[in-house]
């Protein structure tokens, strides 16, 4: 169905519950550990794939700060060719296609469909945010089964920022006509829960193995261990709000 500016995801609704939940997308809905065996296969070490991912958020930092914007696709690409230059590994395309073409068919995490199914079904608005470029993230939905639980898919690409700057999450409540104050980010990286919290979103934590909240950042307002534990949190306090 389409939507404004390019987006989709099910037909937009307002509730009269003003709860907004906002997702993010890589490592929070989506597993990334699918890549594992073809990093396994071109690097001869699955490890690899934690590398990559943790030199593209470290790019997007980089060009956010410097003003020299590239999506985040490209920046995938960018960082794959560092990592196997440091491991003395030369890419041909078919070793770049097997990891960079997955990216659009991430599964996800097991316990995210049910989760979703659960808080549209007490009326939240579902919002995702992601650093992927629109094209991407809706590509990335849609092959995950899980597109029509959104009311939005944005993507910072039109921010030219990419999160924690403030400018994605402000640019989203802007979008959404509320204020951040009324929002919930929810995502499995600290990084990204400090950088909403800092323009006054709430912050839930999704705190997948391997996840850890640095303690310099701002708190979390809750914490679970998966999804499923965060959303029995969010409905069991919103409510209440």
């Amino acid at each position: 169905m389409s939507r404004e500016n390019g987006q989709k995801g099910r037909p937009l609704r307002w509730f009269p519950m003003p709860h907004t939940i906002v997702f993010d997308v890589n490592e929070t809905l989506l597993d990334l550990s699918v890549l594992d065996d073809p990093f396994q296969r071109v690097f001869a070490d699955a490890s690899a794939r934690r590398e990559w991912f943790g030199q593209l958020l470290q790019l997007a930092l980089v060009v956010t700060l410097t003003d020299t914007y590239r999506d985040f696709r490209v920046l995938a690409g960018e960082a794959l060719e560092l990592v196997a230059g440091r491991r003395n590994i030369t890419l041909d395309d078919e070793a770049r296609s097997s990891i960079l073409g997955m990216i659009v068919h991430l599964p996800p995490h097991p316990e995210v469909p049910a989760a979703l199914d659960r808080l549209e079904s007490k009326g939240f608005k579902l919002v995702a945010l992601t650093n992927s470029p629109p094209a991407t993230a809706e590509a990335q939905l849609t092959n995950a089964g899980l597109i029509g639980r959104f009311d939005r898919v944005m993507s910072v690409d039109p921010t030219r920022r990419f999160k924690p700057h403030p400018a994605p999450y402000e640019f989203a409540a802007d979008e959404l006509g509320v204020g951040p104050t009324r929002l919930w980010m929810v995502a499995a990286h600290d990084w990204d829960i400090a950088g909403a919290v800092r323009v006054g979103y709430k912050g839930a934590f999704v705190a997948r193995p391997g996840q850890g909240y640095a303690s310099g950042y701002p708190a979390p307002d809750l914490i679970g261990g998966d999804m499923a534990e965060v959303v029995e949190a969010l409905i069991g306090r919103l409510p209440a709000e």
